[in-house]
């Protein structure tokens, strides 16, 4: 590391300078145990992700297409068997973490914390010429966990959704940031630099939703971005001072334009509240919004028989509404089946589940899906967006027969959100569960050990390797 060595941040008075500072002084041991445990879990989760997402057919096109770009390297991307520069790892190894929306997300600020994280600290600890213990890791990662929901909460978190951005490529650069530099044990001043960096290169739209594979790749952008930031960071190139604070062109200024940002929010808490708790550890492959009608569509199933379903009503918030529904097209994209609560809610009460299976070519184009998709409506209802916060993603479901009675369903808190929070041994249930449709049982049973052991390694590299060779495919 070149450059001044002060490790005081120039904004210390304000919230960029505090939130710099506070990541350089993190430690282990000021981590309470329920959160790093936490951290071990989404990290288990992530790893799940990335396995199942590898061989996707739309992740090999990304491999071979950012490989061709990039060349080759020596930084594995995970369940390929290949290598590439540090900044194309970073890229894909988040794209197949995000690649069948399997993974983390948090309800109120929302991103997807484990794809923007660990991808970003895999690369950087393949450059640093140095072993990275577990805890080292992890510390790392929770200041990432830490960042990138607060700058969220200071922009309304999901109004973001609603508005059109895609809020995690948007809000995601900074964790991804924090969690490099912290592995590269920046100063506060560099940290402040990486904050700035990371902040200018934020961006995603939500339009990416409905039919484009780059709707998986739009956080490996904001993963790459933030290692980027650490590094030019740490090489003493200056970047934006106070980012959060400027008036004219910063951080808040132009993402909150019109919106009333809080500042306060990306400090508030900070060492006190955990938001790696409230990060939502998914149980469906689908928009985390949608979990609800999922949930709701499985409790009614076994009271339904599909050929007398006449008619399907959902009532949701403004963010499902916005994010979730629009009058689909036959045939769907995965993406769009994945995004879409009638085909979500249709596949659920057909199929009992919505996992890789559901979004095969077939099920999105098979008849009696779209039997049910045809006979569903979506109806925003304000009242739900007027009740706390941690209940706006409530869903209603009606089901109407032909005989004209009406079986209902209302989900205020799906499975998974911090009100009914999923534990270590379903975490550990769901990475089985999907690994086993890539891993044989040995590679499988090691990786797992070496995560659930990981706060205890001296050096991640053996986690990497057993990351590295290629995976089996989970759709063809």
């Amino acid at each position: 590391m070149t450059g001044t060595t002060n490790s005081k941040a120039n904004s210390a008075p304000g919230p960029t300078g505090q939130l710099a500072s506070w990541v350089e002084t993190l430690t282990w041991d000021a981590i309470p145990a329920y959160v790093q445990d936490r951290a071990i879990d989404l990290l288990l989760d992530g790893i799940a992700c990335a396995l199942v997402g590898a061989q996707l057919p739309w992740s090999r096109i990304a491999t071979d297409s950012v490989l061709a770009l990039e060349g080759a390297g020596d930084c594995p991307v995970i369940g390929t068997g290949r290598t590439t520069s540090a900044p194309a790892a970073a890229v894909l190894n988040s794209t197949f973490i995000q690649g069948f929306e399997l993974d983390d997300f948090h309800p109120l600020a929302p991103l997807h914390s484990a794809s923007l994280v660990f991808p970003a600290l895999f690369s950087t600890a393949s450059l640093l010429g140095r072993p990275v213990s577990g805890r080292d890791l992890l510390t790392a990662a929770v200041a990432g966990f830490e960042t990138g929901p607060r700058v969220g909460h200071a922009l309304h978190g999901s109004e973001m959704l609603s508005r059109g951005w895609h809020s995690g490529a948007v809000f995601g650069t900074l964790p991804a940031a924090m969690a490099a530099g912290k592995l590269r044990t920046l100063p506060a001043d560099r940290l402040e630099d990486a904050l700035g960096f990371a902040a200018t290169q934020s961006a995603g739209l939500m339009s990416a939703q409905y039919e484009a594979m780059g709707k998986r790749m739009q956080h490996g952008f904001a993963a790459r971005n933030g290692f980027y930031a650490a590094g030019l960071a740490a090489g003493g190139y200056t970047g934006i001072k106070r980012v959060f604070e400027r008036e004219y062109g910063g951080f808040l200024a132009v993402y909150g334009e019109g919106h009333d940002p809080r500042p306060d929010r990306i400090t508030k808490g900070l060492g006190q509240d955990w938001e790696t708790t409230f990060i939502m550890v998914k149980s469906y492959a689908v928009m985390g919004g949608l979990h609800g009608a999922v949930q709701a569509a499985r409790a009614l199933r076994e009271r339904v028989d599909p050929a007398q379903i006449e008619r399907i009503d959902l009532r949701v918030g403004n963010v499902v509404y916005h994010h979730g529904w629009w009058r689909p097209e036959r045939p769907l994209t995965a993406i769009g089946g994945q995004m879409n609560i009638g085909y979500a809610t249709a596949v659920a009460l057909l199929d009992g589940t919505a996992l890789p299976e559901q979004f095969t070519e077939a099920r999105l184009d098979a008849d009696d899906v779209w039997a049910l998709v045809d006979r569903t409506h979506v109806t925003l209802d304000p009242k739900i967006d007027a009740l706390p916060l941690m209940e706006r993603f409530s869903t209603y479901l009606d089901i109407t027969l032909r005989d004209g009675s009406v079986l209902c369903e209302a989900v205020i808190s799906p499975h998974g959100n911090p009100l009914d929070p999923i534990t270590r041994d379903e975490v550990v249930d769901k990475y089985r569960a999907l690994t086993a449709r890539v891993l044989g049982p040995d590679r499988q049973a090691v990786i797992e050990k070496t995560v659930l052991a990981i706060a205890d390694a001296d050096d991640i590299r053996p986690l990497i390797d057993l990351l590295a060779p290629a995976v089996g495919r989970v759709l063809d």
